[in-house]
């Protein structure tokens, strides 16, 4: 006699263990270490879900367990709506090899109804879910991700050759505010790398040029302009927004530094990217994760041992690289996904073509982010080179 769908679920429950919303509560309340897998669809889980649960659909299941439930001796529980869905979630894990899964019963519309704590995402627009429906479909980024680049903050250190592929990316990305510092105008020589900018813009300000320019890109991002130097006198202004991130596009050592004491002392990390002639380099300064550049760099190197890209060039192709490799840091660490260069220097040689990574170490005598600084406050610095 064939099975009914009735006989289908009864079997299903009974191979699998059930468990209660009150108890699934005490237990996400004293931290157990669940890991709670909302299986419902989309449009269900924008309209609210539990705080912290992992959202998989039940149609995506089989195939994205092995990247977002990494390990099969997790506690999982899975929940639905009203614990169907999710009883066969359950099954289907135990079958793929998960060793400790169990499912809510009922489910969600219950838990909502109890008054136990529900949550909901960041509501996108329709236009907003089509201009970022790529990124939602990385399990590594989804909805939630993508929320967190739209309520992101990024700070650009100058809007020349390395600021400008990482606003553009950065802006397409959907981060939803971008602070961008210069005090340059747009000339002529500029555009051989400066991609933010036009002919239409020689004479304009950089960062005027560059909000205009990514706000055409993107109108989801909200664009700070400082059509400013960075000096000791603006620094603290600048930076005390809340920023997420600093990408440091400049090119001149001066400004290098006054960026590093400022970040380590607000705890601020630094996507640092450098470029000269057919070379490029890139890392992440990060307080307390790693070393900073005064770790490497203690003091600022003489004035003819530094010439700048106006004095020895620039492939022009270069700071698109590089610029591209520091907006990708800045994303991974908006997004809290990946493995940033904390602690590593990424060099490019684009004549041979070839990467190669070097590791840095903490100074514990650093003046600055040392065991016992000796830096306390701002240095002015002659400036050593200049023109990105």
């Amino acid at each position: 006699m064939a099975k009914t769908y009735a006989d289908l679920l009864q079997e299903v429950k009974a191979a699998i263990r059930q468990v209660s919303l009150e108890d699934l509560k005490d237990r996400l309340d004293s931290g157990d270490g669940i890991i709670l897998v909302d299986v419902r669809e989309k449009d269900e889980w924008r309209q609210g879900h539990v705080p912290g649960a992992l959202h998989i659909p039940r149609g995506f299941l089989e195939m994205q367990s092995g990247s977002r439930l990494p390990d099969k001796d997790a506690k999982i529980v899975t929940i639905c709506a009203a614990g169907i869905r999710s009883a066969f979630a359950a099954k289907v894990l135990q079958d793929l090899g998960y060793n400790n899964v169990e499912s809510a019963n009922p489910g969600f519309n219950q838990w909502k109804d109890q008054g136990f704590p529900t949550t909901q995402p960041f509501a996108f627009t329709d236009a907003q879910l089509n201009r970022y429906s790529r990124h939602l479909l990385l399990p590594e980024v989804g909805e939630q991700g993508q929320a967190k680049l739209l309520q992101g903050r990024v700070l650009l250190l100058g809007a020349g050759g390395l600021g400008s592929p990482a606003a553009l990316y950065l802006a397409a990305a959907g981060v939803g505010t971008i602070g961008l510092v210069d005090g340059d105008t747009v000339d002529e020589s500029n555009l051989q790398r400066q991609v933010l900018h036009g002919l239409d813009r020689v004479g304009e300000s950089k960062v005027e040029s560059g909000k205009r320019t990514i706000e055409n890109l993107n109108p989801d991002v909200n664009v700070i302009a400082f059509n400013e130097r960075l000096t000791r006198q603006n620094v603290d202004r600048i930076f005390d927004q809340d920023w997420d991130v600093i990408v440091d596009g400049l090119d001149n050592f001066a400004t290098r530094y006054l960026v590093n004491d400022a970040s380590v002392w607000k705890d601020i990390p630094v996507v640092h990217g450098s470029i000269f002639r057919f070379d490029g380099q890139v890392t992440t300064f990060w307080p307390r994760h790693g070393p900073c550049y005064r770790c490497l760099y203690p003091e600022p190197p003489p004035p003819h041992l530094a010439p700048s890209c106006a004095e020895a060039g620039v492939l022009g192709v270069l700071p698109g690289a590089i610029g591209t490799l520091q907006a990708t840091e800045a994303v991974k660490i908006v997004l809290e996904r990946g493995d940033p260069l904390v602690g590593r220097l990424l060099q490019y040689d684009s004549l041979q073509m070839q990467f190669r990574t070097f590791k840095l170490r903490r100074n514990k005598e650093c003046p600055v982010c040392g065991d016992h600084p000796t830096i306390t406050d701002y240095i002015d610095y002659e400036h050593f080179c200049s023109g990105g």
